[in-house]
């Protein structure tokens, strides 16, 4: 200290000395003082030195506070200095004050140059990394905030160090389970840095865990409702998943975006947000549109949609978009993510377009977006959000296309007037007097019939009352109107856009266009014209209309043909003038801008003159206008033949594909049907088979029965003495007589049935082996039936056997009747002795009466069981006559498909042959037809293939 006194604080007579000199002072003693505290006071003065001096500390010291890091680890006093020190040598983040003081000796690359000597040794950041990992707050803090400071001014090659270090990113992940806030708030903001445009760290740091760390602070800090704290993790949270598809598939699949879905649980009272609230939900919503962005691959997006769905964070998200009270720029941004969240995506579309906003009576949400669009008081980049979401909505949604068009239809329109549909409020906005809601109500509109071509057929019914007492125009005359009156040129862009989208591919819609006779002269009037440079885009788009016009005319008005349309192009315009001005769309600058995304984004209305999806309307036309433009008229007419043929060829083929696609599917069904029927048959047999274990019990206990009722009457005629006994016998057996006969009966019944059965079997064997010699290879498709009704038959024989084997027991059982009535008799001539022999009689008599009622009851339970037989048979003939019906409906199918496809394959081989002729004479004519002859033959090849696993 008495050093530090002698330096810095204590007064001397002489002068004092400036702040280099003491500077280099210090970096002496630091360098050559052997104790410990000497060292740690120079240090400490640096530091304190080192915000005013920074240029001076940075020459001078950065060696020497390298080597203190390396040889004083060991006290942490000293490090933590030493790296407050090179922090503000380095860091650009200086109080203002010192900035204003300093301003002179401010030099802007300066943190740049000493970040830059600092790593030209790898080795210092290593030691950093090192010094992070040591848990005293004194080292682990400054160096966070070092290596913080580091990444911001040189963070490729900083990136590049710790990558290759060993395991580098893992010791800086520790950093977020650190229990003190400010290192773990500190260690967010580093990994920030660090992860900036690097997708190898980021891979890493999200297999890290990092998504668990983050998401948890974010709850930990209550969510939207949090802090700085939210915010710095909603930032590295999109640097690890913006344009990265491996942690975008991983942060899915962990499930983690159904945690998503309390970040946007926003209370009733939405009055007061606070500026952290609405930048943290913000960030948010920016979160969710990094997963679902259109540039992501299609796959990873659509499951995307598809779990946000289900977890219900979709439903979330329109809850805000329909509450009151939440600020305009979140309201914007929610628009945009709902717009993504359900583009592409049918079940999500399906949804939006349930969602009613909350008003008396309710209204669709689209409808109330809708008039948020058309109405000019809005802020513009809400409108733009609100025609952003109407696009994504129809983005390959032919169901919410036709929903939008048959609003403006006459059959569906609301005579009552009580509610505004979708198709009106379009209408509104394409007629206003403000150019930006024309532009967009027929942007909007075109999207409706984008790639519809049955929907352009159906908008050409759209009539519009124009005023009180004048017939109805319609909507296409409705729009050559207003671009023939001469009103603002984006109100003209926006109109030219809808009818060039309306016409493009379909004929029906450009014979309407040129029937009215002011159309045709209206377009070139304005093509030869030469205008100024405002003027020059509309000019480009009338001049796409026009060829449109020409390339999908199917020449049914002979006044406005084909060939006189190119005519009056040479005579008024000039072809090479015609094709100077289709040009001038696709070089102008904002053409370029809006062909870059689908999200409409202007920095100012008068800027809003193209769409996303006009440009790739325009890029696919403007060559095939070109060409269609030189082409003589013999030449239209062979491609209008090879056109009309091909489309011909496509529409059989189509026919035929969606045949056999039917025929595949009955298929299908017909072999779940007959896995079915195999299945119940199992179970039969299953049934059977345990019913004849059950069966072969009885005849054992039976037989057991039998024996035993053998000795005891060998027993009683040894002592001839049986007349209570035989009174009995006689009684029970005519009983058992009388059940005989009633056996017999039902047995002869049943016999008579099967016979019936076998005799109906035997006809469709026969009626099956006619079929066979005729229909050979529909037998051999449907061999599994046939295979059934075999088993089926196998298993008749089955029952009809166990049934002989009863009636085998039934003939045993009145032999044994018929014994005990010759016992009866012979018992009858010693009725005289009863007297000697009166306890054994009695003692027999109970015994036999206890045996004949376990025979009645084995009869009975006979009897039971051959009532269930006779009940499974029945139902094997049912299922046997199913079978063969079944048999018969495939038999005539089968047949009734090889003709088809007969039919099919000679059909096919007049398509090849006519194709074939007609690629000669097209090449003759110089014509390159080679890609589509290509693909028409891989599509007939396919076919063909299709038609061979069929047969």
């Amino acid at each position: 200290m008495n050093f530090l006194r002698g330096v810095m604080g204590g007064p001397s007579a002489g002068p004092q000395p400036s702040g280099a000199d003491t500077i280099q002072k210090l970096c002496d003693r630091v360098a050559s003082s052997t104790l410990l505290d000497d060292r740690r006071d120079a240090v400490r003065a640096l530091k304190s030195l080192s915000k005013k001096y920074r240029l001076e500390v940075g020459i001078q010291a950065m060696e020497h506070l390298i080597h203190v890091l390396q040889t004083d680890r060991s006290d942490s006093e000293i490090i933590g200095y030493a790296l407050d020190t090179l922090y503000n040598v380095i860091s650009n983040d200086l109080e203002e004050e010192e900035q204003e003081e300093n301003s002179a000796k401010q030099v802007d690359d300066l943190g740049s140059q000493f970040t830059e000597i600092f790593i030209k040794q790898q080795e210092n950041v290593t030691l950093l990394l090192t010094l992070v990992e040591e848990f005293d707050f004194h080292v682990r803090w400054p160096g966070v905030k070092l290596l913080t400071s580091l990444l911001k001014q040189q963070g490729p090659q900083v990136q590049q160090i710790i990558l290759v270090s060993p395991m580098g990113v893992s010791r800086l992940m520790d950093l977020l389970a650190d229990s003190r806030e400010v290192i773990r708030n500190d260690g967010v903001r580093l990994l920030q840095q660090l992860t900036k445009s690097n997708a190898a760290i980021q891979k890493i740091v999200a297999f890290e865990n990092a998504f668990e760390r983050l998401l948890d602070i974010i709850t930990e800090e209550g969510n939207s409702d949090g802090g700085i704290v939210v915010e710095d993790c909603l930032l590295l949270l999109q640097n690890l998943l913006k344009n990265n598809n491996s942690n975008q598939n991983f942060f899915k699949e962990g499930s983690y975006i159904q945690r998503m879905k309390p970040w946007f649980e926003v209370g009733d009272d939405n009055c007061g947000w606070s500026a952290q609230k609405v930048t943290n939900l913000h960030l948010m919503l920016q979160l969710v549109r990094v997963l679902v962005s259109p540039t992501n691959p299609l796959g990873a997006t659509s499951s995307c949609q598809k779990a946000m769905f289900h977890c219900g964070l979709l439903q979330q998200l329109c809850t805000i978009l329909m509450a009151t009270g939440v600020p305009a720029d979140i309201l914007t941004e929610t628009i945009n993510t709902v717009s993504e969240v359900i583009r592409g995506c049918q079940t999500n579309q399906d949804y939006f377009a349930s969602v009613n906003a909350p008003s008396n009576p309710p209204r669709p949400a689209i409808v109330v977006l809708l008039m948020s669009m058309v109405n000019e008081r809005q802020p513009f980049v809400l409108r733009c959000a609100v025609l952003y979401c109407f696009q994504c909505f129809l983005y390959k949604n032919q169901k919410g296309q036709g929903e939008i068009v048959s609003t403006l239809l006459p059959s569906t329109i609301d005579a009552t007037g009580n509610s505004v549909s979708a198709g009106q409020l379009l209408c509104g906005g394409l007629f206003s007097t403000d150019s930006l809601s024309n532009w967009c109500a027929a942007v909007a509109l075109a999207h409706a019939l984008q790639e519809n071509a049955k929907l352009k057929e159906q908008l050409l019914r759209v009539q519009l009352a124009t005023s009180i007492g004048n017939p109805p125009v319609s909507l296409l005359q409705q729009c050559t109107n207003i671009l023939s009156q001469g009103s603002k040129v984006q109100t003209r862009v926006g109109l030219l856009m809808l009818l060039c989208t309306w016409l493009s591919n379909c004929s029906i819609a450009v014979t309407h266009f040129l029937h009215s006779p002011a159309n045709v002269p209206f377009l070139t009037g304005q093509i030869a014209e030469n205008l100024g440079e405002e003027e020059q885009l509309v000019q480009g788009l009338c001049a796409l209309l026009l060829g449109i016009s020409i390339y999908y005319n199917d020449n049914s008005l002979e006044n406005y043909r084909k060939e006189k349309l190119k005519q009056l192009i040479e005579k008024r315009i000039g072809r090479e003038n015609f094709i100077e001005k289709l040009g001038f769309i696709s070089k102008h600058e904002l053409y370029s801008r809006a062909a870059q995304k689908p999200q409409p984004s202007f920095s100012s209305p008068d800027h809003m003159m193209f769409d996303h999806e006009f440009t790739k309307l325009v890029k696919e036309l403007e060559g095939v206008i070109s060409k269609a433009i030189y082409k003589s008229s013999e030449e239209d007419k062979k491609e209008e033949e090879v056109k009309k043929t091909l489309e011909q060829h496509d529409s059989i083929v189509t026919h035929y594909k969606k045949v056999i696609r039917e025929q595949d599917q009955e298929l299908e069904e017909l072999k779940q049907r007959i896995n079915t029927l195999t299945s119940q048959n199992e179970q039969l047999q299953a049934t059977v088979t345990q019913q004849v274990s059950q069966i072969q019990q009885h005849k054992d206990q039976y037989n057991l029965l039998k024996v035993q009722l053998g000795k005891d009457t060998q027993h009683h005629n040894s002592h001839g003495d049986t007349f209570q006994m035989n009174g009995i016998q006689t009684e029970e057996v005519s009983k058992l007589k009388e059940e005989l006969e009633e056996w017999k009966n039902k047995h002869e019944l049943l016999q008579g049935q099967l016979r019936e059965k076998d005799s109906v079997i035997e006809k469709l064997n026969s009626s099956h082996l006619e079929m066979g010699t005729t229909e050979q290879s529909s037998q051999t498709s449907k061999s599994g039936g046939l295979e059934h009704s075999n088993e089926l038959q196998k298993e008749l024989e089955m029952l009809r056997s166990q049934i002989q084997l009863q009636s085998a027991e039934i003939s045993k059982l009145q032999m044994e009747n018929q014994k005990l009535q010759v016992m009866n008799t012979t018992a009858d001539p010693m009725l005289g002795d009863s007297g000697a022999t009166a306890a054994a009689s009695s003692e027999l008599e109970g015994r036999l009466e206890q045996e004949i009622k376990e025979l009645k009851s084995e009869v009975k339970a006979l009897s039971e069981e051959k009532e269930s037989l006779k009940q499974h048979l029945d139902s094997s003939s049912s299922t046997v006559a199913i079978l063969q019906d079944e048999k018969s409906k495939l038999q005539r199918e089968v047949a009734e498909s090889k003709k088809e496809q007969d039919d099919l394959l000679v059909l096919l081989a007049d398509q090849d042959q006519k194709i074939s002729a007609l690629k000669i004479k097209l090449k003759d004519l110089g014509v390159p037809v080679e890609d589509e002859d290509d693909t028409e033959s891989g599509d007939q090849g396919d076919e063909d293939g299709d038609e061979e696993e069929q047969d």
